[in-house]
């Protein structure tokens, strides 16, 4: 059985390239480049972003064990960065040939446990310093405890030493930017004179390639939202591609004379006629019900269309009275990043949350 739900995510590969090389340009050529490809590739396809790309970069990374399991089902052989596993997981990470970033002394402990009860050695492991984020990552201090349990085992090899800057997007946080890259040099260089084999280094996250590759661009990057075309800055934004639309059709329109209504808990009453049309998308695809009642809009033959009323389960209403259009014309939920961007904004939101939001229930187009 397909899917004919008419609502469709169309991923533009062809655009993906283009920003991919965009950030290349502004790196060493030996830098490495990893793609991050969470949250299905930031609500794409992970499977399809990771299919294209694989010759093209060095690593992957996601959240989580089974996003992982995905892409190694799919037939992806890449190194792939396991961002969040969990003791539980560690065997099964192992089994895939998926690489831990290992965040804690329990953890470290746990893959070295795991590697040993399947008798490997020489597991690749990727050690992360929490240098201000303060979300996940071992300390400063740790650095003893942490060589004191790699040194004398054959069980896991440190492949990377990583950490992650909390605001490489705010040019107003410069300062504190620059003491987590300086923290992360510090334990660097303490650190891995004292591994018997030398792991590479990474820091830099979307914003972190334009704002300091010329302070912490190390031997790899992790690109994410760049990828799929933005970039949390306007003119940067400008110079990537749209990679991503969110396209659907005109189920029926409805004419409203004045003084009735429209939607859930009647949100929208017509103080004139006006002319409404319905969409096949909701809030179980991932429409936000705070983009109700005017807040978040579409485009229709090149023209905004305000939503009225309540964003239902599985629609949404548009006021299409200025708009020439017919039932079956397609409709731009998301037309472009300066679009997202816009609805993030007006959500009180960020692009990140509206396209991770798109459910998959959504089919996803490749082009």
């Amino acid at each position: 059985m397909g899917n004919n739900h008419v609502t469709a995510l169309e991923i533009n590969l062809n655009a993906i390239e283009h920003n991919l090389n965009a950030f290349k340009s502004r790196l060493l050529p030996k830098t490495k480049v990893l793609a991050v490809v969470k949250a299905f590739g930031y609500g794409s396809s992970a499977v399809e972003i990771a299919k294209f790309l694989e010759s093209k970069v060095a690593y992957f990374a996601v959240a989580y064990l089974n996003e992982g399991i995905a892409l190694r089902k799919a037939g992806i052989k890449t190194p792939i960065l396991v961002l969040h596993p969990q003791k539980i997981n560690l065997e099964e990470i192992i089994k895939l040939n998926l690489e831990p970033n290992i965040y804690s002394i329990t953890i470290l402990k746990a893959v070295i446990d795991a590697a040993k009860s399947l008798k490997v050695q020489h597991y690749p492991i990727h050690i992360k310093f929490n240098t201000g984020l303060n979300r996940l990552g071992f300390t400063k201090k740790e650095i003893p405890e942490i060589l004191a349990l790699v040194k004398n085992q054959k069980e896991v090899v440190v492949a990377s030493v990583f950490s992650h800057i909390a605001a490489s997007e705010d040019l107003n946080e410069r300062a504190f930017t620059l003491q987590q890259i300086n923290t992360f040099k510090e334990i660097s260089n303490h650190l891995i004179p004292q591994l018997p084999t030398k792991p590479f280094l990474h820091m830099l996250n979307t914003s972190g390639i334009i704002n300091y590759a010329a302070e912490a661009q190390f031997d790899m990057v992790r690109l994410g939202i760049g990828l799929y075309g933005f970039a949390n800055d306007e003119a940067e934004t400008a110079k990537l591609k749209n990679a991503i639309s969110l396209k659907s059709i005109i189920s029926q329109i409805n004419t409203i004379e004045k003084g009735n209504t429209v939607g859930y808990n009647r949100a929208f009453k017509a103080n004139e006629t006006v002319k409404t049309a319905t969409i096949p998308i909701g809030h179980a695809d991932g429409i936000s019900r705070k983009f109700g009642n005017g807040i978040g809009y579409v485009y229709i033959n090149n023209k905004k269309a305000p939503i009225v009323g309540n964003v239902c389960m599985d629609m949404i209403m548009v006021n299409v009275s200025d708009i020439n259009c017919q039932e079956g014309d397609e409709v731009l939920i998301f037309k472009d990043q300066l679009h997202v961007e816009d609805l993030a904004k007006r959500a009180n939101t960020i692009s990140y949350e509206l396209l991770t939001a798109i459910s998959q229930r959504v089919k996803r187009v490749v082009k």
